[in-house]
């Protein structure tokens, strides 16, 4: 018995003497083990994992939402989000196809909470005489609380409001509002599984006119619980995003934490949210330093969401034949202004972008430097970006026959502003990360390697350089050839090497596997020409279906599968992947740019042709029925070199 054991033993040291000699005698294997590693995947330092969630919530602590009829709070907000079935406001079962990665309770800063204390009765409300009778109407419901939601609204515009019913900063039931919101989203936070933020909306809503900022932070309650959200109401609180990022700023000095603010809606601003002046300074130009704070604090823009696409406009870009998606252009929030043309190139992400470079080659630094992203603006604390689960803007708006052909808003004069049909399912932001955590989200959103869907979670990859090979595109290590050749989305170009010629751009992108096929990659491009006036194109560099550009280098629609009666589409269309390397044939190394990549699906239902099917509704032939939903990728920008 002794024998078997000395052969095996002297057949292990032999087998381990042999490896240790060929280690020894191969250089090749040396330098893999001292210099990158043979597994392609062991220390990758690049972001490999792209993470779906939604950056703008609210529950029925905001006052807008709990005076409309949500009655879900925080709390319900992420068990729905991380994919567990809910009760909707109205008493519908409601769940998400699958959970989102990331989630953000965005709750209105003023008057947080108070809504909620005044419907159940707090201790605080009743004690006061107007309290009391607000909670006296809403408990009775009907005509009777709508009234009272009308009276709170003017007496918070007014300024008039008891000082009980003042939740803002100062005031207990605020301070315990707030740190409940903390409490909870340290609660569901689950890192690596699913990640929830700390976070808040500013409202600065100036004669009407939209400049709300959601507010991002890194941190977890011993940071983000030592402070109480920033509002628009003075003395503690101010309108003007100057005094919004001064609050910013002295949140990261006292604390040490680090916060971002993310504006949406400047298609309900009427110009205000790109303005080339600052409205809040008598309309004196931009400095330098308002540019910085604002590159600095604003390094995202909220592109699409409910209340309207914005990233472009067609009167803004009338030879974009997809520019003309899902947009808003009424006036103002509470329309009491009506929109003129000249107010539309303040208003959508594209024309801001284009203003930013006329306002680097005058100031020396880009105020409009931001990335894109998409949420839901939710009023309901539930998000859904898919057409045939769609719970809409307020609880007034969850699924029901009447809900698409309802006036939402009217102007002074009684004409239509807006009808409820026109609130779509945007969407989605998508962020590129190495983990599913706060800190790994929160710094790819910071440096803007992120982007926007209209609600379908498609995989966009998007990188800018200048030595990329035709065939770089059909490589299965695509991702790592665009780290190493060059830069991703939300970057800058590196600097043109000498005798280089045109950038290139590497762009890939994969479809939603519960969604439908890619229509196109467009890449949209916009530049200062040589008189220094910003000028744009679109570009259609991959297509599905072998179809061929016309003179003018567009392509043609791709199709349209979609049944109404059902309603479904099929995807016998469009592709599962496009992807390609594009030269700019038009580049002046002279001309500041930027691009970033648009990616269309085929055409599928809209959540109107569900509701018509579903409830049997003889719609008006103005209501439209399908969509072509999209992603906006963040930009990359490129600059002349001095």
């Amino acid at each position: 018995m002794i024998r078997p054991v000395i052969l095996i033993a002297s057949l292990f040291f032999a087998g381990t003497t042999v490896a240790a000699q060929d280690f020894d005698d191969n250089p090749a294997l040396a330098t893999v083990l001292k210099g990158r590693p043979y597994s392609p995947y062991a220390d990758r330092a690049y972001p490999g994992n792209v993470y779906f969630g939604d950056t703008h919530v609210h529950t029925a602590l905001s006052a807008d939402a709990g005076g409309s009829g949500t009655t879900l709070m925080p709390r319900d907000a992420y068990r729905f989000a991380r994919g567990e079935q809910v009760v909707s406001n109205t008493g519908q079962p409601v769940r998400l196809s699958r959970p989102l990665d990331f989630y953000m309770v965005t709750d209105h800063s003023d008057g947080m909470g108070v809504i909620t204390d005044i419907i159940k009765g707090a201790p605080n409300i009743l004690a006061d005489p107007q309290g009391a009778e607000f909670h006296e109407a809403f408990a009775a419901g009907g005509e009777e609380a709508f009234r009272a939601a009308q009276k709170m609204t003017a007496m918070f515009a007014q300024g008039e409001v008891p000082e009980a019913l003042n939740y803002q900063p100062g005031n207990p039931g605020y301070e315990s509002t707030w740190n409940d919101i903390v409490a909870a989203a340290e609660e569901f936070d689950q890192p690596g599984v699913f990640t929830t933020f700390v976070a808040f909306e500013w409202t600065s809503l100036v004669s009407g006119n939209n400049l709300h900022r959601n507010v991002i932070f890194r941190d977890g309650a011993d940071r983000a619980g030592r402070i109480l959200p920033y509002t628009t109401t003075p003395p503690v609180g101010s309108p003007n995003p100057r005094d919004l990022w001064a609050w910013l700023q002295n949140y990261e000095d006292t604390t040490g934490g680090k916060v971002l603010a993310i504006p949406h809606n400047g298609n309900l601003s009427n110009g205000m949210m790109f303005a080339m002046q600052d409205d809040f300074a008598d309309g004196a130009p931009l400095d330098a330093d308002y540019a910085a704070t604002r590159q600095k604090w604003e390094r995202l823009y909220e592109a699409t969401q409910i209340k309207g696409d914005g990233e472009a406009h067609p009167l803004l870009s009338p030879e974009d034949e997809f520019a003309n998606f899902e947009t808003w252009d009424y006036g103002n929030l509470d329309a009491s202004e009506k929109k003129t043309p000249d107010m539309l190139p303040g208003e959508y992400a594209r024309s801001g972008l284009k203003r930013g470079l006329e306002l680097e080659a005058q100031l020396g630094i880009n105020p409009f430097k931001f990335g894109l992203v998409g949420a839901s603006d939710t009023h309901t604390g539930l998000t859904t970006p898919d057409n045939d689960n769609f719970f809409g803007k307020f609880a007034t708006y969850e699924p029901g026959p009447e809900r698409a052909t309802h006036v939402s808003k009217k102007f002074a004069d009684g004409t239509v502003a807006l009808n409820s049909w026109q609130y779509i399912t945007s969407g989605l932001t998508a962020v590129w990360a190495a983990e599913n955590t706060r800190p790994a989200i929160f710094d790819a959103m910071e440096r803007r390697e992120v982007y926007a869907t209209t609600g379908p979670r498609m995989r966009v990859r998007f990188f800018g350089g200048w030595d990329f090979a035709a065939d770089d595109a059909l490589r299965r290590d695509l991702a790592l050839v665009g780290y190493t050749r060059g830069v991703p989305m939300g970057s800058d170009l590196a600097a043109r090497p000498e005798g280089a010629g045109a950038p290139s751009f590497l762009v890939y992108a994969l479809r939603d596997p519960m969604g439908a096929n890619l229509d196109r990659i467009q890449i949209i491009k916009g530049w200062l020409d040589a008189n220094g006036e910003a000028q744009e194109k679109v570009y259609d560099v991959a297509w599905s279906d072998d179809r061929q550009p016309d003179a003018d280098g567009k392509v043609p629609p791709v199709g349209d599968t979609v049944d109404l009666s059902i309603p479904s589409w099929t995807n016998t269309i469009g592709a599962s992947e496009l992807g390609t390397v594009w030269t700019d044939p038009d580049f002046d190394p002279g001309l500041r740019a930027f691009y970033y990549a648009r990616v269309i699906e085929i055409p599928t239902p809209r959540w109107t042709a569900y509701d018509r099917v579903k409830f049997g509704l003889d719609l008006p032939e103005d209501i439209p029925l399908k969509t072509q939903e999209r992603a906006y990728t963040s930009p990359i920008w490129y600059a002349p070199q001095s």
